[in-house]
């Protein structure tokens, strides 16, 4: 098992000589399988630990487990960061899911500690099993290309070691040295649309139509991986080509913050180029294409190849484009 992560630790260069890392340890299998082998592999490394733990306050053992990880870290030494949030009521306050408000505490406190620490990098136990399970829940969504991409071995400062690991493997690492996890009670509510994939989809696919739907969709995720950053590249090149004028970083905020590209260059791109593209320049400006739906970019598309002047799209009232004298102009709101 040890051999295997390491395996996948140089082949996608997860971890260099000398690296602090932040590892997220919710007590579970999955965790507890990183930070051992982790910490077996300090020494070959050279990198230095640490722990970050979030006591969600939803369930009765929570303070079991959050005294689990921190006596691991101490027999270890480990430094352990631990924070206790009251999830549910957060939830409620925000008018947010629980999922999606537990997620956004754990990465906030990744980064907190990150920042603490001065880490290099933060590692995440994802598995095979949670890749597949979000490779489903973006095809029910409606995925592009980037959906069936799935979790990303490395992205930015997060890396994920198990990422070619099963779940199964896992339990039986975990087992063989005696590691005794705690299992989270709330993976078997089926109200949560993950816990439906993992519980009742998943099991369902295996016995009535491929016993290897796990494997089949990493090999997906695999090759989407592959095709999206074909894409990226010609994207960035024909954004580059088509580019007049770019002002995104000036400091004061009483100048305007626009993109400029070529009307005609840009209408002599394929229409899958164009998308990306699209995509891609709404992003520079605004450093997310959160709230931009498809039928945003037909139209921003329509646009462009009607040359219509007298009219702007403003798709998620943070970006208003517009076409004037053969040019297509994108300004942060």
């Amino acid at each position: 098992m040890e051999e295997k992560i390491l395996k996948t630790i140089k082949k996608y260069n997860l971890i260099s000589n000398g690296d602090k890392i932040v590892v997220a340890v919710s007590g579970g299998p999955d965790s507890m399988c990183l930070l051992n082998i982790l910490k077996n592999l300090r020494q070959k490394f050279n990198i230095e630990l640490f722990v970050a733990h979030i006591n969600h306050m939803i369930r009765e053992e929570a303070d079991s487990e959050t005294e689990y990880v921190k006596n691991y870290c101490e027999k270890n030494n480990i430094k352990c960061f631990i924070k206790r949030a009251n999830v549910l009521e957060m939830a409620k306050e925000q008018k947010k899911g629980t999922e999606e408000m537990g997620r956004i505490v754990r990465y906030d406190f990744f980064e907190y500690v990150a920042n603490e620490v001065s880490a290099d990098k933060i590692a995440i136990a994802h598995t095979e099993n949670d890749n597949a399970e979000t490779i489903l829940m973006n095809l029910m969504r409606g995925a592009s290309l980037e959906g069936l991409k799935g979790i990303e071995p490395i992205r930015g400062k997060y890396i994920r070691p198990l990422i070619e690991c099963n779940r199964e493997e896992i339990e039986k690492y975990c087992e063989i040295n005696k590691l005794d996890p705690k299992f989270d009670k709330t993976n078997n509510d089926n109200t949560y649309t993950r816990n439906k994939i993992r519980n009742l989809l998943i099991p369902y696919i295996k016995k009535e139509f491929n016993p290897n739907i796990i494997e089949t969709l990493n090999r997906l995720a695999v090759l989407a991986r592959q095709d999206a950053t074909y894409f990226n590249k010609i994207v960035k090149e024909s954004y580059a080509d088509i580019l007049l004028y770019e002002n995104i970083n000036n400091l004061n905020e009483n100048l305007e913050k626009h993109i400029i590209l070529d009307l005609k260059k840009f209408n002599k791109l394929e229409y899958v180029i164009k998308s990306r593209v699209l995509l891609y320049t709404i992003n520079k400006l605004l450093g997310t294409t959160k709230g931009i739906e498809k039928i945003n970019i037909e139209d921003m598309i329509k646009l462009c190849e009607k040359n219509i002047g007298n009219k702007c799209l403003i798709p998620n009232k943070n970006v208003k484009i517009y076409v004037k004298k053969g040019k297509i102009f994108f300004t942060k709101l």
